[in-house]
């Protein structure tokens, strides 16, 4: 790659890092995991950088790219763990604030949804993108983030459960 393309993907690259992560954060719950997947997403980008012609779609490739590396790795046997109601090392959820408690209760509720379901969810309603770009990103059809919508939505409700109840003011 020249200089010119290798300044031009340094420049995407940290504009872009947080929010790749962020995304990836939310699609697989773990930052650990994330981190591994923005790299994957980040090394997959730039191995492909001189054959991408339209650089307005950059974003939507790394969604894509990210996207098909948590649902692979959901995939793979070992990965297959389960969680327990609280790790030994964790005293409990973080009460500072009424943002941070959601949140933690959000992540846990969308590591129970399926991971084609978690990703719509995720791309719909955190990323903001509507049905036609979700359905780009995902390489589907609309009818099909439609369904899942609904079905990842039922999931997460079935997993929250009496949570939400408990996260609703009082009144």
């Amino acid at each position: 790659m020249d200089e010119a393309s290798e300044r031009e993907f340094a420049e995407y690259f940290r504009a872009r890092l947080e929010t790749v992560r962020r995304t990836a954060y939310m699609l697989c719950g773990d930052w650990h995991r994330a981190d591994d997947h923005a790299q994957a997403a980040f090394v997959s980008l730039h191995r492909h950088w001189q054959k991408i012609r339209d650089r307005a779609a950059l974003d939507a490739w790394m969604r894509r790219t990210l996207v098909r590396a948590v649902i692979d790795e959901s995939r793979r046997p070992w990965r297959r763990e389960r969680s327990t109601a609280e790790p030994a090392d964790t005293v409990g959820v973080p009460s500072a604030s009424d943002a941070v408690a959601t949140r933690h209760v959000l992540v846990d509720g969308l590591r129970t949804v399926p991971p084609r379901q978690r990703a719509v969810l995720v791309l719909r309603y955190l990323e903001g993108l509507d049905i036609a770009g979700t359905a780009a990103a995902l390489g589907c059809s609309e009818g099909t983030v439609k369904s899942q919508t609904s079905h990842g939505l039922a999931a997460l409700r079935a997993s929250l459960g009496d949570a939400l109840d408990d996260l609703r003011p009082a009144g």
